[in-house]
C-alpha cells in the first residue's frame, strides 16, 4: 500500500460510520507485514503537512504493531521484515524533537520497545547517536529523551545484566554534568530548562538505583553533582508561570525537578550511605556521604519544610520524600544531633499540622466521599502521603528516641484536648482535635507498653474519644471510631466502657456520612476480635450483616471484607442461617468489583483488591459451616459461576483463593454434583496451559474429586477423567525443564489414584510405572525420590503380582528393589532418616512390602523374601516408634495449650499488645492449610538435605485416605499367618533364616498387632456409642 492510499485508510479509520471504520482496520491488519508498511507509517507520523488526527492514528497503529511484532514472544508469530526494522532504527530517533508531545509519547513507547529488544546487539550505533546529539544544542532534548529510555532499561537489572550501563555512564555522564552545570547557571530560566533538568535527574536516578556507577566514586565528580542538586533544591522555583490549579501545579516542571532531586538524595542516603555495608569501596562512599553531604541535605530539607509553617506551597510528594529522609535520620546519632535543636519545631509546627484534617480533606469529604474513602485505605496513596510520612516519623521518633520526646509529644496532645474541651462550640479547634486523635492512634502500640500512659488509656478514651462519636463534625466521628478500634484490645477495667465503645462503633455503621460508616466497619473488626462475650453482638447480628452489605454495595474496600471474615470466624456455625445470604451478597459484590476492575484495567484500583477479599470471605464462610454439609448444596449454584469463570486464565490473579473455595466445595459437600464435576476439565486445561505454579493448590481439589467421587471418576468416559489426569501428570513429569520441587504434587496424585481406585484401573499400572521410573532416574531431591518410590509401593499394594510382572517386563525389578532398600537404610550423621520421613511414607512402604510378601513362592525367591521380610520388620518398628513419639508430642502440646488457655484467662496483658496484621493474615491462611493437611498433603515440604526441620513433622494424624482403616501391624501378621497356612514349608524356611534379633522383632510386632486389634475394637465401640 503506497503512502497516499495508506493515508486514506488511516483517515477512514477515524470515520463515524462503523462499517467504514471496520473496513479500514481490516485493511491495516491485512497489509501490516508487507515491506515498507512500518516505514510509511513513520513517514506519515512525522509529516507536518498531514492532518494531526491522521498522524495520531498512525502513531497509535505504529506503536501497537511494533509492540506486537518487533520481537514477538511466540516464534510462530510473523515478523517485521529486517530491512524495515533497519530503516526504522536509522530514522526514528531524529524525529523525537520535531514531534508535538502527544505524538512524541507514542513514538517514545515504540523507541522503548526497540531499545529493550535490540540494544546493544542489533543497535550498537544508538549510544553514539546519543553522545553526538548531547553535543548539539538543538538536539539535546531528543538525546536526553532517548537516553532516559535507554538508562531505564537497566534500572532494575542484576549486576551482570547491567554491564552495558557502565559504558553508557562512562560516555554520557561527563556530558550530562556539563549540560546540567550550564542549565543551572541560566538566569530566569524558561520552563523548557526544567524539562531538560528533569530528564537528567531521571537518567541519574535509573543509573544509581541499584548500585553507584564507579565514576561517581571519584569525590570531585560526585561533589559536582551534589552541589548542583542542592543548588536546585535550595533555590526558590520561578514565580512566573506557576499554575494556579492544584493538579497542574504539582505536575509543573520546576516542582518535578525538586521531586526528582529529593528522590535521588533519599536513594543515595537510604541505600548507599549505610555504614554497615560490606564492600570496601561502598563503605568509603558511605563514610564520605555521611561526613560531607548528609547533614547539608538535612539542613536543605528543613529549610524547604518551612513552607508548611509559613503557609507556603510544597507538593505532597516532596513533603513525603523529605519526611522519609528525616525518619531515616532519627536512627543515626550524628544526624539526630543536628536535628535535635529543632525537634520541637519539627514535631509541633511541621509534623503535627500535617496530621490534622485540612481544607483539601474537607473538600474531598464533601464533594467526593467515595474518593476520600479510597484514598484513606489505598496502600499506594500511603506511599506518597505527607500524613502517612508524618505518622511514620512520629512512630520512629518515639521508638528510637522516646526518652523525652514521647512525654513531650503526649503533653502537647493533652494540651490540645484541654483547649478543645474548654473552648466554646464555635471556637473549638476541630481540626487539631482530629490530628490529636490520629496521633494517639498512631502511638497506640507504644502507649500500651509504657508507664504511666498504659494505666490512663481507658480514661483517655472515655474523656476524649467517646464524646466525638456524637460530634457534629463527620471527620471527628470517623476518627473516634478509628481510634477506638486501635485500643479495642486493651484491658478495660470497666467492661461497660468496652461495651459503650463497641456499640458506638456499631451505631457508626448507620451514620449518614460514608467515611464514618467505613471507618466504623474497620474499627468493628478489632472489637469483634476483642469481645469476650459474643452475646453483646449476637442479638444484633442480622441487622449488623444488613448494614455490612448495604455498605459493600456502595464501596469496594477489602477492609470491609476483613471485618466480615472476623465476624464469621468468631461466630462459626452460628453463621449457618446467614451462610446462603452472605454467599449471595458476596458473590454480587465480587461480580461488581470485577466489572469495575475490567472497565478501567489501566488503574490499580480497589475493585480488584475487594474482589480478592470477597473470595477470601467466601472461604471463611465455607469453613465456618463445614460441619453442615447440606448448606453446601444450597450455596453451590451461587459459587459455580464464579468458579467456572475464575478457574480460567481470567482468574490468574486470584487462583489460590478460587482453588481454596473449590477445595471446600468438593470436600465438605455430601456428594460432588455433576455441575461441580464440570469444573475438572477447566482446571486441567489451566494446569496444562499456564497454571503449573499452582499445581500444589490444584492437587487438593483433584484429590477430592478422585477420593470422594471415585465411582463417577472411574465410570465416566465423556469426559474421560482418567485420561485427563494422565495427560496432565505425564506432561508435568516428562518435562525436562521442571525442577524436582515443581512436580511434587504429581506422585502424590498417582498415590491418590491407585489407593482410591483399587482393583478398577489395572490398565493404568504399566503407564504410571513407566512414567514414575523414568522420572526417578532424573530425580535429585530425597523428598521427590521418596514420593516416586512410594508410587511403586502403592502399585504393589494395589496389585502386587501385576506390578512385579510389569517391573520385570520393563527390566528394572532388581534395580528398583536395590534402590528402595538403600533408601530405607540411608541415615544422616545425626541418625535421622534421609528418606521416608513422615509416618505416612513409612506406612505406604510397609503396605507395599507386605503385599510383596503375600505373593506365592514362584513370584518371590526365598533369598528375596528374606530381604523383604527383614526390611519390613525394621520399617514397622520405625513406624511404631514414630507413631508413639507423635502421640507423646501431641499430648504434651495439648497440655501446653491448656496451660496457655489458663494463662490467657488470668492475664489479658498480652492481648493489650493488639493484633498484628501479619499475625492476622497467618491466622486466616490456616483454613486452607487445615484442609490440605486433612487430605494428607503439606503446602511446603522442606526437602533440603541439610535441613532437619521436616524430619520430625508428621501430618498423618489428620490424614484421610483409603489406607486409614488398614493397620500395617495387623496386615503384616495376617499375611504371615496366610503363608504359614498355605505353604508351611516356605514359612518354616523363612523363620529359620532369621537370627535371634529379627525373631525378637517379629514376636514384638505380633504382640503389638494383638494390642492394636483390641484398641481398634475399643475405638469402634466408643464411636458407635457416641453416635
Amino acid at each position: 500500500m503506497d503512502l497516499t492510499n495508506l493515508t486514506l485508510v488511516l483517515r477512514a479509520a477515524l470515520s463515524h460510520a462503523p462499517e467504514e471504520r471496520k473496513a479500514a482496520e481490516a485493511s491495516l491488519n491485512q497489509f501490516q507485514y508487507t515491506p515498507q508498511h512500518l516505514v510509511r507509517l513513520l513517514q506519515i507520523i512525522v509529516d507536518g503537512n498531514c492532518d494531526m488526527a491522521v498522524r495520531q492514528v498512525a502513531s497509535i497503529h505504529f506503536k501497537n504493531f511494533v509492540s506486537k511484532a518487533w520481537s514477538p514472544i511466540d516464534p510462530e508469530t510473523r515478523k517485521i521484515p529486517e530491512d524495515d526494522k533497519s530503516m526504522v532504527r536509522e530514522n526514528i530517533l531524529g524525529f523525537v524533537t520535531q514531534l508535538p508531545p502527544l505524538l512524541r509519547a507514542q513514538l517514545g513507547e515504540s523507541i522503548k520497545t526497540l531499545i529493550l529488544a535490540d540494544y546493544p546487539e542489533q543497535w550498537p550505533s544508538l549510544l553514539h547517536w546519543v553522545t553526538h546529539n548531547l553535543e548539539s544544542q538543538d538536539q539535546i532534548f531528543g538525546a536526553l529523551y532517548v537516553l532516559r529510555i535507554l538508562s531505564r532499561k537497566y534500572e532494575f537489572k542484576s549486576e551482570e545484566e547491567r554491564i552495558p550501563l557502565h559504558q553508557i555512564v562512562e560516555e554520557c555522564f561527563p556530558r550530562l554534568l556539563n549540560i546540567l552545570s550550564t542549565l543551572v547557571q541560566i538566569a530566569n530560566p524558561p520552563i523548557e530548562v526544567a524539562d531538560l533538568i528533569k530528564l537528567i535527574c531521571k537518567i541519574f536516578w535509573s543509573s544509581i538505583y541499584l548500585e553507584i556507577p564507579r565514576q561517581l566514586f571519584e569525590p570531585n565528580i560526585f561533589n559536582r553533582w551534589i552541589v548542583l542538586f542542592l543548588n536546585l533544591l535550595e533555590r526558590p522555583v520561578p514565580a512566573e508561570g506557576q499554575p494556579l490549579d492544584a493538579d497542574a501545579r504539582k505536575a509543573w516542571g520546576w516542582w518535578k525537578v525538586k521531586k526528582w532531586i529529593t528522590h535521588i538524595l533519599n536513594r543515595l542516603y537510604s541505600r548507599f550511605a549505610d555504614m554497615k555495608v560490606h564492600k570496601p569501596e561502598s563503605k568509603a562512599f558511605a563514610q564520605m556521604f555521611q561526613k560531607n553531604y548528609a547533614g547539608k541535605i538535612l539542613g536543605c530539607h528543613l529549610q524547604l519544610l518551612n513552607a508548611i509553617r509559613t503557609g507556603g506551597y510544597l507538593p505532597d510528594r516532596v513533603i513525603n520524600l523529605i519526611l522519609q529522609y528525616l525518619t531515616n535520620s532519627v536512627t543515626k546519632n550524628s544526624m539526630y544531633q543536628l536535628m535535635q535543636p529543632q525537634i520541637d519545631i519539627i514535631l509541633f509546627e511541621i509534623i503535627f499540622p500535617l496530621m490534622c484534617f485540612n481544607d483539601n480533606d474537607q473538600m474531598l469529604w464533601d464533594e467526593d466521599p467515595h474518593e476520600y474513602v479510597r484514598k484513606g485505605y489505598d496502600i499506594i496513596e500511603d506511599l506518597y502521603s505527607p500524613r502517612t510520612a508524618a505518622m511514620d516519623f512520629v512512630s520512629e521518633l518515639v521508638r528510637k528516641r522516646g526518652k523525652g520526646n514521647l512525654q513531650k509529644f503526649v503533653h502537647f496532645i493533652v494540651e490540645i484536648f484541654r483547649r478543645y474541651d474548654e473552648a466554646s462550640v464555635e471556637l473549638k479547634p476541630y481540626r487539631q482535635k482530629d490530628g490529636a486523635l490520629l496521633a494517639i492512634g498512631t502511638l497506640c502500640d507504644r502507649l500500651k507498653q509504657t508507664d504511666p500512659y498504659k494505666a490512663e488509656l481507658e480514661r483517655m478514651l472515655v474523656q476524649h474519644v467517646f464524646p466525638e462519636f456524637s460530634s457534629h463534625c463527620g471527620h471527628l466521628r470517623a476518627k473516634a471510631a478509628w481510634v477506638a478500634g486501635q485500643y479495642a484490645h486493651i484491658n478495660f477495667s470497666d467492661q461497660d466502657n468496652f461495651r459503650k465503645a463497641m456499640h458506638c462503633v456499631i451505631s457508626g455503621l448507620r451514620d449518614p456520612e460514608l467515611p464514618v460508616r467505613v471507618d466504623s466497619v474497620f474499627a468493628l473488626r478489632s472489637f469483634v476480635e476483642a469481645c469476650k462475650d459474643l452475646d453483646e453482638i449476637r442479638p444484633i447480628l442480622p441487622q449488623l450483616l444488613d448494614e455490612f452489605f448495604k455498605l459493600m454495595s456502595e464501596v469496594e474496600n477489602e477492609d470491609l471484607v476483613f471485618t466480615l471474615e472476623t465476624i464469621v470466624d468468631r461466630f462459626g456455625e452460628e453463621m449457618a442461617p446467614y451462610a446462603l445470604g452472605l454467599c449471595q451478597s458476596l458473590a454480587a459484590v465480587f461480580w461488581r468489583c470485577m466489572a469495575s476492575s475490567e472497565a478501567d484495567d489501566e488503574v490499580e484500583d480497589s475493585g480488584a483488591l475487594a474482589a480478592v477479599g470477597c473470595l477470601r470471605a467466601l472461604s471463611t464462610i465455607l469453613e465456618s459451616v463445614s460441619n453442615l454439609p447440606h448448606l453446601f448444596i444450597q450455596i453451590e449454584s451461587t459459587l459455580l459461576p464464579i468458579l467456572r469463570r475464575m478457574l480460567t486464565s481470567d482468574g490468574q490473579d486470584v487462583y489460590e483463593e478460587v482453588l481454596e473455595i473449590l477445595s471446600y466445595m468438593t470436600f465438605y459437600s455430601p456428594a460432588i454434583s455433576l455441575n461441580m464435576w464440570s469444573l475438572w476439565p477447566v482446571m486441567m486445561e489451566a494446569l496444562n496451559d499456564w497454571a503449573i505454579d499452582f499445581f500444589g493448590n490444584i492437587l487438593v481439589p483433584l484429590d477430592n474429586y478422585i477420593s470422594r467421587g471415585t465411582e463417577h471418576f472411574v465410570a465416566c468416559k465423556d469426559p474421560d477423567y482418567q485420561q485427563s489426569l494422565w495427560k496432565g501428570l505425564s506432561s508435568v513429569m516428562t518435562d525436562q525443564n521442571m525442577e524436582d520441587s515443581d512436580i511434587v504434587p504429581a506422585p502424590k496424585l498417582i498415590e491418590v489414584f491407585f489407593q482410591n481406585c483399587k482393583g478398577q484401573v489395572d490398565h493404568w499400572v504399566e503407564p504410571y510405572l513407566r512414567l514414575t521410573i523414568d522420572r526417578l532416574h532424573r530425580a535429585e531431591k530425597p523428598y521427590l525420590k521418596s514420593l516416586l518410590v512410594q508410587v511403586i509401593a502403592n502399585a504393589f499394594y494395589y496389585n502386587p503380582s501385576l506390578t512385579l510382572a510389569m517391573l520385570h517386563k520393563l527390566g528394572v525389578a532388581t534395580q528398583i528393589f536395590n534402590l528402595w532398600f538403600v533408601m530405607l537404610q540411608q541415615v544422616k550423621k545425626n541418625g535421622k532418616r534421609v528418606n521416608f520421613k513422615r509416618e505416612h511414607d513409612k506406612k505406604v512402604c510397609c503396605l507395599g512390602l507386605i503385599s510383596l510378601i503375600s505373593l506365592p513362592a514362584n513370584h518371590i525367591p526365598a533369598e528375596a523374601l528374606e530381604r523383604i521380610f527383614k526390611a519390613t520388620l525394621e520399617l514397622l518398628i520405625a513406624y511404631k516408634d514414630q507413631v508413639a513419639e507423635s502421640k507423646r508430642q501431641n499430648d504434651t502440646a495439648t497440655d501446653d495449650l491448656d496451660e496457655f488457655d489458663a494463662d490467657e484467662e488470668e492475664d489479658e496483658d498480652d492481648k493489650d499488645m493488639g493484633v498484628n496484621d501479619e499475625d492476622q493474615d497467618e491466622v486466616t491462611s490456616l483454613s486452607i492449610q487445615k484442609l490440605v493437611q486433612a487430605r494428607g498433603f503439606q503446602l511446603h515440604d522442606n526437602d533440603d538435605d541439610d535441613n532437619d526441620s521436616d524430619d520430625d513433622f508428621s501430618d498423618d494424624e489428620e490424614l484421610q485416605t483409603p489406607i486409614d482403616e488398614v493397620d500395617p501391624f495387623i496386615f503384616f501378621v495376617e499375611t504371615i499367618q496366610a503363608i504359614k497356612a498355605s505353604d508351611p514349608a516356605r514359612f518354616q524356611n523363612l523363620m529359620q533364616t532369621l537370627d535371634f534379633s529379627y525373631q525378637a522383632l517379629a514376636n514384638g510386632i505380633a504382640q503389638h498387632a494383638a494390642e492394636r486389634k483390641v484398641e481398634i475394637e475399643k475405638e469402634k465401640l466408643e464411636k458407635a456409642n457416641a453416635q
